[in-house]
């Protein structure tokens, strides 16, 4: 865990790529575009749109070989030669927020979800019930890209995001700062309704089939569940973390 005493610029910006995602946040007026990297293999219209839009907003273009933005997006097929760094303003590495004077108090760890949709969703969720944070650890977990930023309808750019390496590192972290570590299991006698929270409370939302991880599971303080009498086995982990996240708020109120 030795990479968490380190500003990491993943817990700084969020990157999208693409040249409608990219002039889509150097028009948003509401957003900080940190800067602008194109492939030096970029020409024509596209690219001069591109950098015309960026001289407008006063953001620097850097140029980089075709390679380093593919590198740098994470994506080999649709970076379409351009990429933004955007300042996303809540979002800090989770050591940075347990260290806090008055730490968050209610957060999500995301274990093992892949899915862009789902972890999207999930941020926009958060973000309106007001909860303090989502762990979102950089492995194990879909990477913060214009898929994720998508599916928020672009709230992701605001969401109180917190990164780890991986969600036994928050897990670890949590329980040491005193944390109580909630897993969300369909088979917990336990629901969400009737259990009683201490003063920190972290709940875990595993993948989008596997579930919790065991190196997570383990460190679990207590598995709960949401009833559900109908026939249905499990909700999506998106639906779910929106029936925890405003059970919170009806808690708070």
């Amino acid at each position: 865990m030795g990479d968490e005493s380190t500003i990491s610029p993943k817990d700084r910006f969020l990157t999208v790529y693409g040249r409608k995602p990219v002039l889509e946040a150097l028009a948003d007026g509401g957003l900080r575009v940190d800067k602008v990297i194109l492939a030096d293999t970029a020409r024509g219209p596209g690219a001069a749109e591109i950098q015309r839009a960026a001289k407008e907003a006063g953001v620097a273009v850097q140029r980089a070989s075709a390679h380093r933005v593919k590198v740098l997006a994470g994506n080999g097929k649709q970076d379409q030669g351009v990429l933004a760094d955007v300042v996303a303003p809540r979002m800090r590495a989770l050591e940075a927020a347990l260290s806090d004077r008055r730490p968050p108090s209610r957060v999500l760890l995301l274990d093992g979800i892949t899915t862009p949709a789902n972890v999207g969703m999930i941020l926009r969720t958060a973000t309106a019930a007001g909860l303090d944070g989502v762990i979102v650890p950089r492995r194990g977990v879909a990477a913060l890209d214009p898929l994720v930023v998508k599916a928020s309808a672009g709230v992701a750019f605001r969401a109180p995001v917190l990164r780890c390496g991986s969600a036994r590192d928050a897990a670890e972290m949590l329980t040491e700062a005193g944390y109580g570590l909630y897993a969300l299991g369909a088979s917990a006698k336990t629901t969400i309704f009737e259990i009683d929270l201490p003063q920190r409370a972290a709940f875990v939302l595993g993948g989008e089939t596997g579930g919790v991880g065991t190196e997570v599971g383990e460190l679990v303080t207590e598995w709960v569940s949401i009833p559900m009498p109908g026939d249905v086995e499990s909700l999506n982990v998106s639906a779910a973390a929106a029936v925890l996240s405003f059970e919170l708020v009806r808690r708070a109120r």
